[in-house]
């Protein structure tokens, strides 16, 4: 996909939107006491609109700061930012990303998509708690479903979302939605680990609550999103992949 020349005063704007987002009403998330905000939603927008970095310190920034306007949505305190940051970055990754997931380009340089090493660390992170071990079931089924869409993704979404078919804009966006909101969980599940200490009754739960509700979520911000990626180019604003300029044949 070819990348965008971003202005920083968008990636400001986008910033300010997720640090809004913290202060709209915050839907429980089941089992854990905890709440998603409705810049959770926006995070994995980040990361699909603006890249997998730029769209990281966007959420990152509009993350911190949303924790100090509305610190009830911060659960891991002031490093809750972590997470949305994550979850961009994974996202953006599925969007902008090449396949195959590892090769060697044409240099001779090794490339790896950066979602795969954000699921390697989040299941060392899991594994390397005594529940973690104990709820193998876990990872295998939350974490092995967010790697799944980070294929189908890889394979299917950026092209989907830099063409012009608008229909597939939806389960491409709900593909990096979801592997990104995955992505990001695996280290938000590490601190849920450290610092709550949930028994590992409630992972048992999550095993099938958590992947139902990143699902949902991941629908909420396929609304948000394809909307915007659709209209937001007709106005000179240009988000998401974009197409390869097509070679003009010399004459």
């Amino acid at each position: 996909m070819k990348p965008n020349i971003i202005h920083p005063a968008l990636i400001a704007v986008w910033a300010a939107l997720v640090a809004t987002g913290h202060i709209f009403p915050s839907i429980p998330m089941l089992g854990t006491g905890s709440v998603f905000s409705l810049s959770a939603a926006l995070s994995p927008l980040s990361g699909i609109f603006f890249g997998p970095i730029a769209g990281a310190l966007c959420s990152a920034a509009g993350g911190f700061i949303g924790s100090l306007i509305a610190p009830h949505t911060a659960w891991m305190g002031m490093g809750t930012f972590i997470v949305g940051t994550t979850t961009a970055f994974t996202a953006g990754c599925i969007a902008w990303g090449r396949w195959p997931l590892v090769s060697i380009n044409r240099s001779g340089h090794f490339i790896i998509n950066g979602g795969i090493i954000v699921y390697i660390i989040g299941t060392i992170l899991w594994f390397s708690q005594e529940i973690g071990r104990s709820v193998i079931r876990f990872p295998l089924v939350v974490y092995g479903a967010g790697f799944a869409t980070l294929i189908a993704g890889s394979l299917f979404a950026g092209k989907a979302l830099a063409g012009n078919r608008k229909a597939l804009k939806f389960p491409a966006l709900w593909l990096c939605a979801f592997g990104g909101m995955i992505g990001g969980a695996t280290i938000g599940n590490f601190f849920s680990l450290v610092l709550y200490k949930l028994p590992r009754e409630t992972w048992v739960y999550l095993t099938v609550a958590a992947p139902l509700e990143r699902a949902v979520f991941s629908l909420g911000a396929m609304l948000i999103g394809v909307p915007l990626l659709i209209g937001l180019p007709k106005i000179g604003i240009m988000v998401g992949p974009q197409p390869e300029p097509e070679e003009i044949p010399p004459p």
